[in-house]
């Protein structure tokens, strides 16, 4: 088995399908929501308060800057799926074209980086979540079986002269950030 995908244990009986290319030319493999989500607009939030003080050049409070900010955070959308590849293998999980266009859902880091050592982490088994962003003016209601995203597997390089890192993953969704 040198790369693919496979249900979570937690979810194995949801039936969830496992990513598939819609086409023969398609790099990419579609990922669906694992349940109903809904993402709500960004501009329901105070942001919109703070950046109307923004606007009107007058300074915000920490409260302030703080509910802002909270409207602005992504929500992860579980998918159910695990990712295995080579160690010299990464999969980019990126926009669906209709997602921008027809949904107004983005990923707002503009590509997630799933690294090999991310499946089976014991965190939490290496299920893949899609980080989202409705810009939309309502909220989006994502069913179950919706398509969110699309990743793409594709091979990288490392540094000649890298000392090669020593740390083996401890956690799931972000665990390597300081």
């Amino acid at each position: 088995m040198q790369r693919g995908f496979k249900v979570v244990a937690a979810k194995a009986n949801d039936g969830l399908h496992i990513p598939q290319r819609q086409t023969k030319q398609a790099a990419g493999y579609d990922f669906e929501a694992a349940e109903d989500f809904t993402l709500p607009s960004i501009w329901k939030g105070n942001f919109i308060k703070a950046l109307w003080k923004i606007h009107q050049q007058k300074q915000l409070t920490t409260d302030e800057i703080t509910n802002g900010d909270q409207s602005l955070k992504p929500y992860l959308v579980p998918t159910g799926i695990k990712a295995y590849m080579q160690p010299n293998e990464v999969l980019l999980l990126v926009n669906r074209s209709s997602g921008p266009l027809k949904r107004r859902l983005v990923l707002p880091n503009g590509i997630g980086v799933i690294d090999a050592d991310y499946y089976d982490n014991p965190a939490n088994e290496g299920e893949i979540f899609v980080q989202l962003i409705n810009y939309g003016l309502t909220d989006y209601h994502i069913k179950k079986g919706e398509r969110i995203a699309q990743g793409i597997f594709v091979p990288y390089l490392t540094a000649d002269d890298e000392e090669t890192p020593q740390a083996d993953r401890e956690g799931g969704f972000g665990s390597t950030q300081k």
